[in-house]
């Protein structure tokens, strides 16, 4: 009866082994793992004769590989090379995409502070009850800071509620030129200080200056009107009669309207906020 023998040695399985320690030419080569290609005579000298790899390496990308390899790149260079330009195109057009948004909301506000001089509004600073989130006082009713709400709230952002939860968390960061010990959201979003310590609150100050350029449509001018008045508008893009000026859409007494009154009034703060 012929013995079972190894398909790979043809010796019988029961034949003893050469050497009971492992052989010299089974232990890895200084080459580990062999290049991209296939392995060469001279290469297969030093891999196992009856180890499991005995299929050759595909060429794909062979050639390219050992011109690399010979300017000395790794593949672990090459690999971190490509993530790190992976990487720097996704920042860019995800900072494209954040860009896009930004003008996207900056144009939407825009129209809607425009739209609100289409609106008979009867300028009424008197104190109102109203719903909390997105209460209004009556439509035909308002002062300067309605117009900034309500022109908020077209894309999608509610100050009263904004406002008074910041002031509910932080109340002693807001001014208290009115005597109250806690907040109200039916007034607190109505009065342009505290507004003001909003916008600032949330990272939105801009420097304030005499350069019309560095008012941008979107932005939110506060103003000193006599006699010592708080005051604020939305700026737009439309511009002065000699165009050196952008519009501003307010509410100072005669219901909401565009005018070209940036310097009008002592500046007193300046803010980009959500757009």
């Amino acid at each position: 009866m012929r013995p079972c023998r190894d398909p790979l040695t043809a010796k019988p399985w029961d034949a003893e082994p050469e050497s009971t320690k492992t052989p010299e030419k089974w232990a890895f080569p200084e080459n580990f793992p062999p290049r991209m290609g296939a392995i060469s005579a001279a290469d297969s000298t030093a891999w196992p004769q009856n180890g499991p790899i005995r299929a050759q390496i595909s060429d794909f990308s062979g050639a390219a590989y050992r011109k690399w390899k010979g300017q000395g790149m790794s593949l672990r260079t090459i690999w971190v090379f490509g993530l790190s330009i992976f990487c720097v195109l996704m920042m860019v057009t995800l900072g494209g995409f954040a860009g896009a948004a930004e003008v996207s909301n900056s144009k939407a506000l825009v129209k809607a502070a425009i739209e609100r001089t289409e609106s008979q509004v009867r300028y009424n600073p008197s104190y109102v009850s109203i719903d909390y989130p997105m209460g209004d006082v009556p439509s035909d009713q308002g002062v300067c800071t309605d117009v900034v709400v309500r022109a908020y709230r077209a894309i999608g952002i509610d100050l009263q509620q904004l406002v008074h939860e910041d002031m509910r968390a932080n109340f002693a960061a807001y001014p208290n030129n009115w005597g109250l010990s806690r907040p109200d959201p039916n007034i607190d979003h109505r009065r342009v200080p505290n507004l003001q310590a909003f916008f600032a609150r949330a990272g939105a100050a801009l420097e304030v200056t005499s350069r019309p350029e560095n008012y941008l449509p979107g932005d939110l001018v506060t103003w000193e009107v006599p006699p010592h008045l708080p005051h604020i508008g939305i700026v737009v893009d439309a511009r002065s009669d000699d165009g050196r000026r952008p519009m501003i859409v307010h509410n100072i007494g005669q219901g909401p309207r565009m005018e070209d009154m940036l310097f009008g009034f002592p500046i007193t703060g300046h803010y980009r906020y959500g757009v």
